[in-house]
């Protein structure tokens, strides 16, 4: 073999090797950061409620968590776009630390006061998915790394709840206690997969030409994305807080509703409804990788997301008719959600990042969507419980997924058009990208 045969296969190898390495590391942090979050959603407390009024004491601590949670979100708009690298990992493992201990102050605390631990626990948790998006963002094989790490969460809520459930049966754990030794178990886990991100190898000069440059975001950039993309970002992001409120609705309230589908008694039940949407999403989002041009990349990525909307629409209509069983309906929305859901949360702002020809995070966009989203997750819970109370959590489900499928497919097409309309010629994109820009003037070790 020639000496430039050699150096490419090298390449390929360290290409494939870098791929796998950021794939198992980035996939395995976020599987155990839901082991500090997604527990206390199997304990039931039934018959409590929150201070005497009409929400039930369930409701009231998911609230609370995701209250902290949505808040953290509207943060890391600024902290996850703008860490330097030097930082992430030691910030990463203290987040999930102060979620621990959080759950710790929960076993204990009295009444109440269990609804401000819970929104103690969500409110470092909210910015771990951008600071590990940020070693995985601006790479050619971004869509597998994305999708590797979209997979974690969907398969790690199914298995962490199974795990709190196992630590309550077998074990005899208080359901006040269970969400806080559930999260002891991935502690370790948890450091170890950071380390791992923290030694893997940068973006190489392959990945800058076809990804563009990935720096930190500074208020001025901030807000040129926005103005750049407002008309086509504005029905997207309103479709993406229902997305996120009903995805949480379903994991949080998934113990109920498989309960009144007759599913109670299943063992392993949330990992059997999980592991097919997270093979969907795995599949579905890792052949985007197979696009190089960002702008079609793009044009996929709301192909995809229509794909998923109209397979919730269909499956749902098929329950409601009796043809197919509710276990099927369960992992149909899921499927389906999940397709919707996570582009958004991943490539959608990886690809415009790209072909906005701009230098930039994706993480900016990313957050911006999941602080809107989770805004919308509490709401639609509390909205159950005081405007809905007398469906059952299924028929109110029920309703939801034939809603949000409809409005869906409108955002998407509204959003398609806003966004393509918004989208630098490759003039314009070369021009940006040759123009001097504050953030390369600023101290090397700010992106990566």
């Amino acid at each position: 073999m020639s000496a430039r045969g050699t150096s490419v296969a090298s390449g390929r190898s360290a290409y494939v090797l870098t791929t796998a390495h950021l794939t198992l590391a980035a996939f395995g942090a976020y599987f155990c950061m839901y082991a500090f979050r997604k527990p206390i959603a199997v304990a039931r407390f039934d018959g409590a409620a929150f201070l005497g009024t009409g929400v039930e004491l369930k409701t009231a601590l998911l609230v609370g968590q995701v209250a902290g949670y949505a808040l953290s979100k509207y943060l890391g708009i600024v902290v996850c776009s703008a860490l330097s690298a030097r930082s992430r990992a030691a910030t990463l493992v203290g987040f999930v630390v102060l979620a621990e201990l959080a759950l710790v102050l929960f076993a204990v605390a009295p009444g109440g006061w269990k609804v401000a631990a819970m929104f103690l626990n969500g409110l470092p948790l909210g910015m771990v998915w951008g600071l590990v998006i940020r070693y995985l963002e601006g790479r050619r094989s971004s869509e597998v790394l994305l999708s590797g790490l979209s997979v974690s969460f969907i398969v790690s809520s199914g298995v962490v709840k199974d795990v709190g459930l196992w630590t309550m049966g077998r074990w005899g754990v208080s359901e006040a206690w269970m969400p806080a030794v559930t999260g002891s178990f991935f502690l370790l886990p948890f450091v170890a997969c950071v380390a791992l991100l923290e030694v893997a190898s940068p973006p190489d000069a392959l990945d800058l030409a076809a990804r563009r440059e990935r720096t930190s975001m500074g208020p001025l950039e901030r807000r040129a994305f926005l103005r750049r993309y407002a008309l086509g970002l504005a029905p997207l992001l309103f479709l993406y807080l229902f997305l996120t409120a009903y995805r949480d609705f379903r994991d949080n309230y998934g113990i109920e509703i498989f309960a009144q589908l007759g599913y109670a008694d299943t063992p392993a039940l949330f990992t059997r409804a999980e592991a097919p949407a997270g093979l969907a999403v795995l599949v579905a989002m890792g052949l985007l990788v197979l696009i190089r041009d960002n702008l079609r990349g793009l044009l996929a990525t709301y192909a995809l997301m229509a794909l998923g909307l109209i397979v919730v629409l269909v499956t749902t209509l098929a329950f409601q008719s009796g043809q197919v069983s509710g276990m099927a309906w369960m992992v149909g929305v899921g499927a389906g959600s999940y397709l919707a859901y996570v582009p958004v949360c991943s490539v959608f702002f990886d690809r415009l990042t790209a072909v906005g020809g701009s230098a930039g995070t994706a993480v900016f966009g990313i957050y911006l969507a999941d602080a809107i989203g989770y805004t919308g997750s509490a709401g639609t819970q509390l909205f159950k419980d005081l405007g809905a109370a007398t469906l059952s959590r299924a028929d109110f489900f029920l309703d939801f997924s034939v809603g949000l499928s409809v409005l869906g497919l409108g955002c998407l097409l509204a959003s398609a058009v806003g966004v393509l309309r918004a989208v630098p010629r490759e003039d314009e994109r070369g021009q940006a990208l040759r123009a001097p820009t504050r953030e390369r003037t600023r101290a090397p070790g700010v992106g990566y």
